[in-house]
């Protein structure tokens, strides 16, 4: 699906990526994960053509995204952090954008809409900006793209909206797309993700299944005084420490993935020799 392969890149002040190299699959939903100015959001600009890198490739179904194919372009959707929207009606920026996607589907927008309680005949320049986010991702689900790129999709949100917008990303998925979400509000996405990447330091620290996750660690509460066996990583909780462990049995907790993001960058070494990385 999307490769990069020994990629570098850097802005004036500061070098993002050096010579990465890693792939995602189709039919998943990535969590990425990063530091402030770890490159998250640039990971997701090279992946879209909208940056290039210094050296090594980005490539897309073996299209090189420095060459911006509309083969590859057609298939590849981005929802920016930070972005604008024209005034005028949805109905008429959706005739005007939904053709540059060849597998937009109306029944799928319409499926999105239903679940923020929202309808076609609105006004963008109407709306506030976290309505204007909501109907942003519903255009966005239905374009139908292989691959869709969200940076921290749930900022803006309500509650009911961000459960809402949960609901939506679920119904969307096929086993033909792939979803790569970035975001530092892992409890907002951590039901729906299929695949933790975590980057920092110009490297991938992590590329690994919940399931794997699951299987190889436990992520346990450690009262006061208490003893646990087979400890990786600790951190203090107002109620004593939590912990990841290695999982000796076939017992499987629930994943911490912010104490699991915590291990990773604490104690890289050992997490990796648990993993199998």
């Amino acid at each position: 699906m999307i490769k990069f392969e020994d990629v570098t890149f850097g802005y004036k002040s500061k070098k993002v990526f050096n010579n990465a190299s890693f792939e995602l699959t189709e039919g998943n939903v990535y969590g990425l994960l990063g530091l402030n100015g770890a490159g998250k959001s640039t990971m997701l600009y090279l992946m879209s053509g909208l940056l290039f890198a210094d050296s090594g490739r980005v490539t897309f179904d073996g299209y090189d995204m420095r060459q911006r194919h509309p083969e590859a372009l057609r298939e590849i959707y981005i929802v920016p952090e930070e972005f604008s929207l024209p005034n005028m009606t949805f109905d008429k920026y959706i005739k005007i954008n939904a053709p540059f996607y060849p597998r937009f589907s109306m029944q799928m927008l319409e499926k999105s809409l239903a679940a923020f309680n929202m309808t076609r005949d609105l006004h963008l320049g109407q709306l506030s900006m976290g309505q204007k986010k909501k109907a942003f991702m519903c255009f966005a689900l239905a374009t139908n793209t292989r691959l869709l790129l969200m940076d921290e999709p749930s900022n803006g949100l309500d509650i009911p909206s961000k459960s809402q917008f949960r609901r939506a990303v679920a119904e969307c998925m096929s086993d033909e797309r792939t979803i790569l979400v970035s975001t530092h509000q892992v409890r907002d996405v951590e039901n729906l993700l299929d695949r933790i990447v975590i980057v920092n330091d110009g490297q991938m620290l992590c590329n690994k299944s919940t399931l794997e996750i699951s299987s190889k660690l436990n992520f346990v509460q450690v009262g006061v005084g208490q003893s646990v066996d087979n400890v990786v990583y600790m951190q203090p909780s107002t109620i004593g420490s939590v912990a990841v462990v290695k999982n000796v049995g076939e017992e499987e907790t629930p994943i911490n993935i912010e104490l699991f993001f915590n291990a990773m960058l604490a104690e890289t070494e050992k997490m990796n020799a648990v993993l199998g990385n």
